[in-house]
């Protein structure tokens, strides 16, 4: 063999070589993904951030500061799950570490998943969304008064929260207490620990929410199938989106309780019997997962561009996202347009917070779940790291200037204030901090010598001085609502 054909071998070889060395498409792509969890979990953001000052905070140390034992994340991008993670434990004082697979109550995001399984026996025929709902409802009647004469309690106002329905939320049932059926609930009879759900305005009138409303809607669905709850629910959604970690069981079996995260109160203390019971199935009680909630996002998402109809058609997801009352569709939040249009739900009940929130085009979005009391904040600033990781225009803080004020101020303040409970202001080593009922003090940034903020909300504190220009109020504000608290102490 002549030396240039030698030559010749010798490159192909090295290039073969070079070749099987290079790091596949597969392997490039998974560090990039590793790499973008790292900036997330190091890059969580306030509400608020402080012009000149750096603001970025770890999962780890947020968890801790919020007493918040057990985080769960799933991120959606390109129209798939891109990343799931668990992080912490899911019992205060335990071993057993958050996993993906990990259960947690959704809260009120069970809402949004119970609507879909309305739209569907819409769809087969079995509901209507402007029937007047005490023609479907069998078991129990929605009670006539001066109210309904004129409009009528229907599923599209129930799903929308305009059917003029009391009840707001629940508090679910302790693991010592007996636990009502749905029609004692709707009664208020006990064991219920609830209001009766009755109408008290013009059903379409106006957006109210109630979780009551969404409890008439499920025994609407129980009553026109002839099934329970929570096999309906398989059936008709879990199942067929592959929610294979996810259940309206109430009780939770001893299945599911295995994997089931517990919920904490907002100082860390676990709650008696590790989480509540909801009766209320289809407005709280859903237990699932963040990968679960993110394959719901991903079905909405695909069947609003009609590349997917397991559940829902292009047009009943179309009316689903499609606002009905005030900034909701049927069962779901709904913000932005366009190519920004969004579609979020969040979740709270006894020791769970969430937030579900996704982008109705683009493909993008995620599922965050805590397991304890104080998981909303702690939910808003992960999703504020993954929205400036993946460039959303959304979740993003705004920033302020500090105002110099001299801290001597801050003596004419500090005292107890009555605002939905005691709240604390005091002042410590220079700075002023307030402090809500069960919840940890948070230091208060200066926008002038009256006015002040938090920078991990969007909550502003007023104080008020009268003629003398003694301070005996505050007025505290959050986002459009405003609360006034007198001094008592």
């Amino acid at each position: 063999m002549t030396r240039k054909v030698w030559l010749s071998v010798l490159l192909v070889l090295l290039a073969l070589i070079a070749v099987a060395n290079r790091p596949s498409t597969a392997s490039q792509n998974a560090d990039k993904v590793f790499e973008r969890i790292a900036r997330v979990e190091k890059g969580l953001l306030p509400a608020i951030v402080i012009k000149g000052q750096s603001t970025a905070l770890t999962i780890a140390d947020r968890m801790a500061h919020y007493k918040v034992p057990g985080v769960s994340v799933a991120v959606i991008n390109d129209g798939k799950i891109e990343w799931a993670k668990g992080y912490g434990v899911t019992e205060a004082g335990g071993s057993t570490p958050v996993k993906p697979e990990t259960m947690f109550q959704a809260a009120s995001i069970s809402k949004p998943v119970a609507a879909t399984g309305a739209l569907a026996l819409v769809e087969k025929g079995l509901l209507s969304l402007d029937e007047e709902a005490n023609s479907k409802l069998k078991s129990w009647k929605v009670p006539d008064n001066e109210f309904t004469k004129e409009q009528k309690v229907t599923l599209r106002r129930l799903a929308s929260h305009s059917a003029g329905l009391t009840v707001h939320g629940f508090r679910g049932y302790a693991a010592d207490e007996a636990v009502p059926t749905a029609v004692q609930l709707l009664d208020g009879q006990k064991p219920a620990n609830s209001a009766p759900v009755r109408v008290n305005v013009l059903p379409g009138s106006l957006w109210r929410y109630s979780g009551g409303g969404i409890t008439v809607m499920q025994l609407m669905m129980a009553d026109v199938t002839g099934k329970q709850f929570p096999a309906l629910m398989r059936e008709l959604v879990l199942d067929k989106i592959g929610m294979k970690n996810s259940t309206y069981d109430q009780p939770l079996t001893s299945e599911h309780a295995s994997r089931a995260a517990s919920g904490h109160r907002g100082n860390g203390e676990m709650i008696k019997g590790k989480w509540h019971t909801y009766p209320e199935m289809a407005a709280a009680g859903l237990w699932t997962t963040p990968t679960d909630l993110a394959k719901f996002a991903i079905e909405l998402q695909q069947a609003k561009a009609g590349k997917s109809a397991k559940v829902l058609s292009q047009g009943m997801v179309s009316q689903m996202l499609t606002k009905q009352s005030g900034e909701y569709g049927l069962g779901i939040g709904l913000g932005g347009e366009g190519k920004t249009a969004t579609f979020a739900h969040g979740g709270s009940n006894e020791g769970f917070r969430c937030m579900l929130f996704a982008y109705a085009e683009t493909g993008q979005g995620a599922v965050v779940m805590t397991n304890g009391d104080q998981g909303s904040p702690l939910a808003n600033e992960i999703l504020r790291s993954i929205a400036r990781e993946y460039g959303w225009p959304d979740y993003k803080p705004t920033e302020r200037a500090i105002a110099k004020v001299n801290p001597e101020v801050f003596k004419a303040y500090v005292g107890e204030y009555s605002v939905n409970g005691t709240v604390t202001i005091s002042t410590e080593n220079g700075k002023l901090y307030l402090q809500p009922p069960g919840q940890p003090k948070a230091e208060l940034f200066a926008s002038s010598e009256t006015e002040y903020f938090l920078a991990t909300d969007n909550i502003r504190i007023v104080f008020l001085k009268d003629e003398k220009g003694a301070v005996n109020e505050l007025t505290a504000h959050f986002g459009n609502r405003s609360l006034n608290g007198k001094r008592i102490k």
